[in-house]
């Protein structure tokens, strides 16, 4: 026999091949459902009750959908739930069961519930008979009676579980895809949806029925007209559709397009916000004809839900397009054409709604054959951050085009940042591009580091040295800004972004840039095609965080006499700039095709910087040019802020200075000096051979 624990059920050692003949003689089946496993056995007389034969059962549960439909099955599955979490010993429910003739007939099960020493269910032994003789015309009432209960309950739990799910929404769709995919139009029986917006005085159709149930003519109709949602906006009450004839006799414009789906019954709701109709929805059913009293009350109140939904996400969008518009008009409406580069820029906005970020790009033409590339990023969210960095954006190229060194340009917008009324912080980074010589020099604000992509699609990232922040900088006393120099080949890129294209959740900065350095070394070579490529995979993370994307590719300038220009820095005591400093003649001269005179312009250049820093209390500014017309000449200038003209003097056979002018004047070309505002500039310039 079967431990049969506290329950009073036995069953023979040799069930189910012979059943209790008790249970038998009662014309009761026997199961046994094992927990652990999922196995439920059944005697031959409970097979019987089901009308299913042995081999059309495979001892699981759910063989029995066949017979026990949907509704009967989960209302059964709730009773055993129910006492498996309680701790009762047994449970006891009516169901109805469909035979193979299509007849219904009822049935009872009693189970009995074993448990381990813990209070877990293990087993479950009961039994199941046909109760439908049993069952009077006043039990069937009670019964149906306890049925409409539950599923009124069931309509009432879908109406809390879809407004739960409606807080989440925040777009139109999202609002239609939690009545479509949560089930919440499944559980309430109907078919599908339809609904529509109210816009300028007409209906908007954003939600159709089934597939090919789309009725020409009505993807916009009036509310005038006679179609059921136009009637429901227009009287501000639902209409309950009972039968196919009430629907062809109502509406029968829209009758004869849809005698297809099988339609036979539909609810039309009104969703109204605030007093005033903002659209009409409507739930089609192709299995029940008429709507109790609770029915509608269960109707309506799912359509003032969904109705303060579509609101909130009306406004949501509403609030997002004004934001982008704001955000748009920030940045520069169209980027300049530069001969010898190929510039893209992208932006993607967050997913943060209204709130908008200081995320921004710029392209600065600039004289000489150069070109200003920036990108920035204001701290915060929201329209402060736009409006900071609108004006960022301005003072920027402004200063730029002044012609200040990058370092000047990034410390004097740092120092305007931290003179706004504000308390935000700004990371940039300002490129300036000589496209004829292929000279970069980099200026970065606490941003992160750019990248080059490289001819044969390998990519690397520039470890740019920087300093602190725009704003930070200036709040600090800390205003140096090294310049970094680099030179950028034809058919090399320059890559710059903001944050939201390189971190995401859980993932490092430096590992971010690695899967960018990825995604463009296998990415196209055209620098528009690459730009979508990057943005398209940004847009597929998601994310909260705003995106602002700037490639420049440099394609070399065919003209011959272009002029040129490199300029750096160098403050008193800066071994650094200094060194910096040669790095960025040592590039240029190179990249104009000057390398037979190469080390002696470095010489003199050298020489030159090193006695304004000697002579001078202040700073040295030198400047390398590429002189446009016939012959071509390369130009050092070193600036400083002494209006003291420099002399020649002799240095003596064990002197350690006075050969610096003896040098410029046996080396250069020409040389001379120049009255500089308060300062002087002492300038010298080289022939160097033509390129070939």
């Amino acid at each position: 026999m079967v431990d049969r624990g506290a329950s009073g059920l036995s069953l023979p050692d040799d069930w189910p091949a012979h059943p209790d003949p008790i249970l038998a003689l009662n014309r009761m089946g026997s199961f046994d459902w094992d927990l652990d496993t999922g196995v439920m056995r059944m005697d031959a007389l409970a097979h019987e009750i089901f009308d299913m034969l042995p081999e059309e059962y495979a001892d699981r549960p759910e063989n029995l959908a066949a017979r026990v439909p949907p509704d009967e099955a989960h209302r059964v599955d709730t009773y055993v739930s129910q006492a498996l979490k309680d701790g009762s010993e047994n449970y006891g429910a009516y169901f109805r069961i469909r035979r193979r003739d299509g007849s219904l007939r009822w049935t009872h099960t009693q189970g009995y519930i074993q448990r381990d020493a813990t209070g877990r269910p293990r087993r479950i032994f009961g039994i199941v008979r046909d109760a439908t003789e049993e069952l009077s015309e006043a039990r069937d009432r009670r019964e149906q009676a306890t049925l409409d209960d539950e599923a009124r309950r069931r309509q009432t739990n879908v109406v809390q579980i879809t407004t739960a799910a409606l807080a989440h929404a925040r777009t139109v769709q999202d609002v239609i895809d939690v009545l479509k995919n949560n089930q919440g139009v499944t559980h309430l029986g109907a078919t599908s949806l339809v609904m529509g917006l109210v816009e300028a005085g007409r209906i908007r159709l954003v939600a159709e029925g089934p597939k090919g149930s789309f009725v020409p003519g009505t993807l916009v109709t009036g509310i005038d007209e006679q179609y059921p949602m136009s009637e429901v906006v227009r009287t501000l009450t639902p209409r309950f559709i009972e039968s196919p004839k009430q629907f062809a006799e109502l509406y029968p414009l829209l009758w004869p397009h849809i005698t297809e789906l099988d339609i036979t019954s539909a609810a039309y709701l009104p969703l109204i916000a605030q007093a005033r109709p903002i659209g009409a929805m409507g739930l089609l059913y192709n299995d029940r004809r008429g709507f109790s009293a609770q029915d509608r009350n269960v109707l309506v109140a799912l359509g003032s839900s969904i109705a303060q939904s579509l609101q909130r996400a009306m406004f949501y969008e509403q609030e997002k397009d004004l934001a982008q518009g704001l955000q748009q008009a920030m940045l520069p409406r169209r980027i300049p054409s530069v001969p010898g580069a190929d510039i893209a820029v992208r932006y993607r906005s967050g997913s943060l709604g209204r709130e908008i970020g200081g995320d921004w790009y710029d392209v600065i033409p600039l004289p000489g054959g150069r070109v200003g590339a920036v990108i920035g990023d204001v701290q915060g969210h929201d329209t402060h951050a736009a409006a900071v960095m609108g004006q960022l954006r301005i003072v920027l190229r402004a200063y730029a085009a002044e012609g200040h060194t990058p370092a000047t340009v990034m410390a004097r917008a740092s120092v305007f940042l931290h003179e706004l009324d504000t308390e935000r912080f700004a990371t940039c980074l300002y490129a300036e591009a000589d496209l004829t010589t292929g000279v970069v020099q980099v200026v970065r604000a606490g941003h992160i580091d750019p990248l080059v992509r490289d001819t044969d699609r390998r990519c690397h990232r520039l470890a740019v040295e920087g300093g602190l922040p725009l704003g930070l900088s200036a709040e600090f006393g800390r205003l140096e800004y090294p310049v970094n120099t680099l030179e950028l080949d034809p058919g090399q890129t320059l890559i710059l972004c903001t944050d939201g294209l390189v971190e995401q959740p859980g993932i490092d900065l430096d590992d971010g840039m690695r899967t960018l350095r990825a995604l463009v070394a296998t990415g196209p070579d055209d620098v528009r095609d690459l730009a979508d490529r990057l943005i398209d995979v940004a847009e597929e993370r998601g994310g909260e965080d705003d995106v602002a994307l700037l490639l420049l590719r440099r394609t070399g300038l065919a003209a011959r006499h272009s002029g040129g220009r490199v300029q750096q820095h160098v403050g008193p005591g800066d071994p650094e700039a200094l060194t910096e400093a040669r790095h960025m003649v040592h590039a240029a001269v190179r990249a104009w095709g000057a390398r037979e005179r190469a080390d002696e312009i470095e010489l003199i250049a050298d020489e030159l910087i090193t006695n304004a820093l000697m002579h001078t209390e202040g700073s040295a500014i030198v400047t390398l040019r590429a002189l446009p017309g016939p012959g071509r000449r390369l130009r050092v200038e070193v600036e400083d802020a002494s209006s003291a003209l420099p002399r020649r003097r002799e240095a003596g056979e064990s002197g350690v200075s006075g050969r610096g002018l003896l040098l410029v004047d046996r080396i250069a070309d020409v040389w001379g000096v120049e009255a500089r505002g308060s300062g002087k500039c002492v300038w010298c310039e080289f022939l160097v051979p033509d390129r070939e």
